[in-house]
């Protein structure tokens, strides 16, 4: 990121930038989202800047995970109305990422909710267990031999 290009997450998480705060700790931050798909949309970020998942140590996932889990938790015990949550990371511009600095959305979900994510299993692919076999072995190599890290 070039000095000139300022983040908007990365002034969030130094308290510099304009936000609903939920909670900021060391490793990570959480704030309500400007334009919430429902009531209660949360995003948790790293406080340390990475455009994508791959760039995300371990220490910082562990963090974002955590506390988007204690989110979720809390916002099933709050007065907003929410019977399960959806934690999602959209991890480049393909996948609907458009901020770049890695987030997970907690969106809590509810009986009705107009949210259009569905995971509807008439929609899925039906591999054989060769191909997912295949796939699982790409995969699985890459992590054994230390290439992605």
């Amino acid at each position: 990121m070039s000095e000139e290009a300022v983040c908007i997450f990365c002034e969030i998480a130094a308290e510099r930038g304009d936000a609903s705060l939920v909670r900021c700790e060391k490793r990570a931050t959480a704030f309500m989202d400007i334009h919430p798909m429902v009531p209660g949309h949360t995003l948790v970020i790293p406080n340390s800047h990475s455009d994508g998942v791959s760039g995300v140590n371990e220490e910082d996932g562990g963090a974002v995970f955590s506390l988007a889990r204690r989110v979720a938790t809390a916002l099933k015990a709050s007065d907003i109305r929410c019977e399960g949550t959806n934690l999602i990371i959209a991890d480049g511009r393909v996948a609907g990422q458009t901020i770049f600095h890695t987030h997970m959305h907690v969106i809590p979900r509810y009986r009705g909710d107009d949210f259009p994510m569905r995971l509807d299993p008439a929609l899925r692919h039906a591999p054989t267990r060769e191909t997912l076999d295949e796939q699982a072995s790409f995969i699985a190599e890459l992590l054994a031999t230390g290439s992605v890290d």
